[in-house]
């Protein structure tokens, strides 16, 4: 009996050693948090063009790269339809900063966790070094996060769990 015990814990360790492990990490001290594979080490600050303060990191996992963008809105945009179209222009931008050469289109009206507080834009990627990205953009009105994954392989769908791991101060 113990002999077959001990043999299944074993098996059961085997089969679940590999499995990834996703940790929550503070976007420095914007208030925001987010879920991911690795561990980002350290965000930068930065300034965007409208003096908006902007956290960015990136870390690797298995070949599969993370990145996180996070701005805190210098004028906060009541309107949730138009800080999604802030949004938009935000990852325009970035399409230019990545040299991504193709894209297949925004899919608007997302919710972040079902929060109608939110509004959320997914696209799919490809750069100049044929990278294969996935992309995620949230806002609340007070801030936009953008969380990509990029890998020379297909995207796996494991990724979504890090992609909808954003948590604005206050969820």
């Amino acid at each position: 009996m113990k002999r077959s015990s001990l043999l299944l814990i074993f098996s059961l360790f085997i089969i679940y050693a590999p499995a990834q492990i996703i940790k929550k990490y503070p976007v420095n001290k914007s208030g925001c948090f987010v879920y991911m594979f690795c561990d980002p080490a350290k965000f930068d600050e930065d300034f965007s063009q409208d003096s908006s303060k902007v956290y960015s990191a990136t870390c690797t996992k298995d070949e599969i790269h993370y990145g996180v963008i996070c701005a805190k809105l210098l004028k906060p945009v009541d309107d949730l339809d138009e800080a999604q179209e802030l949004t938009a222009s935000y990852l325009d931008y970035l399409k230019v900063d990545f040299e991504i050469k193709s894209a297949v289109g925004y899919g608007k009206g997302n919710h972040l966790n079902n929060n109608e507080n939110t509004r959320g834009i997914v696209d799919y990627w490809t750069d100049k070094e044929n990278n294969n990205w996935k992309v995620k953009a949230w806002t609340d009105g007070k801030f936009i996060g953008v969380l990509y994954a990029y890998t020379k392989t297909e995207v796996p769908d494991k990724v979504d769990v890090f992609l909808n791991g954003l948590r604005f101060p206050g969820m």
